[in-house]
């Protein structure tokens, strides 16, 4: 195996590092407007309460980090993603992932985050890869590399391995180093595809055998059209865990995730003394 690399990422007075001899790191998904009508008709209005309460029930329920995404159709993104991460960094002080599919929006978002920030995402294409790694490195910010080019998504593990070698070389030629990079090897759902979530695990498996790098992914779409999701994704994410995971971007409100995120790290040795479990285990019997 590679070297197992750390990534550092930092709001204004706190540091989170990510690697695999370290507990999960939990990135919460829920400030995020699509599917979710509520936040997408608030943000258009200007209000950020839900954004601020979302933001505070994530961090609670044991979020490490929160990914913020603006994605209003017809909303001024760069203005209104900048607007979110300051409501969100008004209430809390975790770390950021800042993402968008908009280069102009990432730009902006990198602008007025304080401290050191993660890009969610930049992706094998040429245009990606042009648009979105330069800001990156003026900012000395992390990124999320998708497994995806111009030609979509590969079907397997190889194919996806290939993009990922892509990007990283890529974004070394301009001085961003292994441990900034973090890849989704993405999580298509098992819904379509039973073999979706085999693919994904033997793609975290490889990416982690030729370069050690992090490894995130949206733990949630495993599971799209599928019932009891919650069931499916605890145990996809654990498996996931165990292949190499180590931030995955998924809902910690949902006790069966975090449980299984948490059981995961204990049976791994990433938890001394089980103080983590017994930890969230009064926090639920006290609620």
């Amino acid at each position: 195996m590679s070297k197992n690399l750390t990534t550092i990422v930092s709001s204004k007075t706190k540091t989170v590092e990510i690697n695999r001899d370290m507990p999960t790191v939990i990135i919460g998904e829920r400030i995020n407007p699509t599917g979710r009508k509520k936040v997408s008709a608030a943000l258009a209005e200007g209000n950020f309460d839900i954004v601020r309460q979302d933001a505070i029930a994530q961090v609670a329920a044991g979020a490490d980090m929160l990914d913020v995404n603006a994605g209003v159709p017809g909303a001024d993104e760069p203005s209104l993603l900048t607007k979110v991460l300051q409501a969100v960094m008004e209430v809390t002080d975790v770390p950021l992932s800042i993402d968008s599919n908009d280069t102009n929006a990432l730009a902006a978002g990198l602008t007025v985050y304080e401290g050191k920030a993660l890009v969610n995402s930049v992706n094998g294409e040429e245009r990606s890869l042009k648009a979105v790694l330069p800001p990156v490195k003026e900012h000395g910010a992390a990124v999320i590399g998708l497994c995806m080019d111009d030609d979509g998504i590969p079907e397997t593990s190889e194919g996806r391995l290939a993009v990922a070698a892509k990007i990283i070389e890529q974004a070394g030629k301009l001085g961003i180093p292994p441990e900034d990079i973090i890849i989704d090897p993405l999580t298509l759902t098992m819904g379509a595809d039973t073999k979706a979530g085999l693919i994904t695990l033997k793609t975290i498996e490889l990416v982690i055998e030729e370069f050690g790098v992090n490894i995130t992914m949206g733990a949630s779409n495993i599971s799209f059209g599928l019932p009891d999701r919650k069931y499916i994704n605890a145990a996809s994410i654990a498996m996931a865990i165990h292949a190499g995971v180590t931030c995955p971007i998924t809902n910690p409100l949902v006790t069966e995730v975090r449980s299984a995120i948490l059981a995961a790290d204990l049976t791994m040795g990433k938890d001394d003394n089980a103080m983590r479990w017994i930890k969230a285990y009064r926090q639920r019997q006290a609620e």
